[in-house]
């Protein structure tokens, strides 16, 4: 791999936080379904472009923008070595050609000069420890004119997910101190404000930010999406003490709570988004 700025982050999603989302690559990829349309509308997607997916994960997003560019190719970039061995699996399973993938950090990764006519990320792009540096990076990874296209998180109130999952586990919504809201993090973009500073200051032009607000299905019903919750990060450090009883408690109140959220397709929890497209350089 290629050397990493975001040295925590590659350590969490080469450890047991990427095991877990390659391990279900297909729930989560349900949960973030109902951003793919928007996202790749918006990247504008022709046939012979070459498309680089930042953050790409077990690369669902990169395999349906290859897709849309048949005589081109996309790339799938992400620090997560589990993920992208589901992502060249899953590649290889579709019979796809014209994707491929490499482990790298976007912040740092030695992108070819004007390599690709549009970017996309589908969530992957709040992590960053040097976000100005990360967007130049991707800046110019494009052509002069080459989009991008990005979705990333609102507010954390906003998120039904994030609400009822913390209510459930603490009995509360945390709340995200003002002086915090800009470290690496999900909701490190939820202020439009510092998106379009962020992306003037890497050189973007055209910046356009508008809400998506999708159904996230975690599930066939609560007690799967219940386990599903509680694979991840942050459930696990909330119950990192190891003790069984009170891990038995939060299975069942998280549980109970999501079983209000039960529909013929599953469990469906409202997310908060921004959609955002700008154009690299150039007039």
């Amino acid at each position: 791999m290629q050397p990493i700025a975001n040295v925590e982050q590659a350590e969490a999603w080469n450890g047991p936080e990427g095991r877990h989302w390659a391990e279900h690559a297909a729930q989560w990829d349900a949960v973030s379904a109902a951003l793919n349309e928007p996202l790749l509308a918006s990247a504008g997607i022709n046939p012979d472009d070459r498309v680089l997916d930042l953050g790409c994960g077990n690369g669902q997003s990169t395999r349906l923008a290859a897709r849309r560019a048949p005589d081109g190719y996309a790339l799938g970039v992400d620090l997560s070595g589990p993920m992208l061995r589901t992502a060249r699996a899953h590649a290889a399973g579709e019979g796809l050609t014209n994707v491929r993938f490499e482990q790298g950090d976007v912040q740092v990764h030695p992108f070819p000069p004007g390599g690709f006519d549009v970017a996309l990320s589908r969530g992957g792009l709040t992590f960053f420890t040097d976000p100005v540096s990360a967007f130049t990076n991707v800046a110019h990874a494009l052509r002069p004119g080459g989009r991008l296209a990005f979705t990333c998180a609102r507010a954390v109130d906003e998120q039904q997910w994030f609400t009822v999952l913390m209510a459930a586990l603490v009995g509360r919504v945390p709340r995200i101190d003002p002086g915090a809201a800009y470290e690496p993090g999900m909701f490190s973009l939820a202020d439009p404000r510092r998106i379009d500073e962020l992306l003037t200051a890497a050189g973007f032009r055209d910046i356009t930010i508008s809400g998506v607000d999708p159904a996230m299905t975690y599930g066939p019903d609560a007690a799967a999406a219940t386990q599903l919750f509680l694979g991840t990060g942050p459930a696990r450090a909330l119950l990192h003490n190891g003790d069984r009883q009170a891990a038995t408690r939060a299975r069942v109140a998280l549980t109970t709570a999501l079983s209000t959220y039960e529909h013929p397709d599953g469990v469906q929890l409202k997310g908060a988004f921004w959609l955002v497209t700008a154009v690299a350089g150039g007039k």
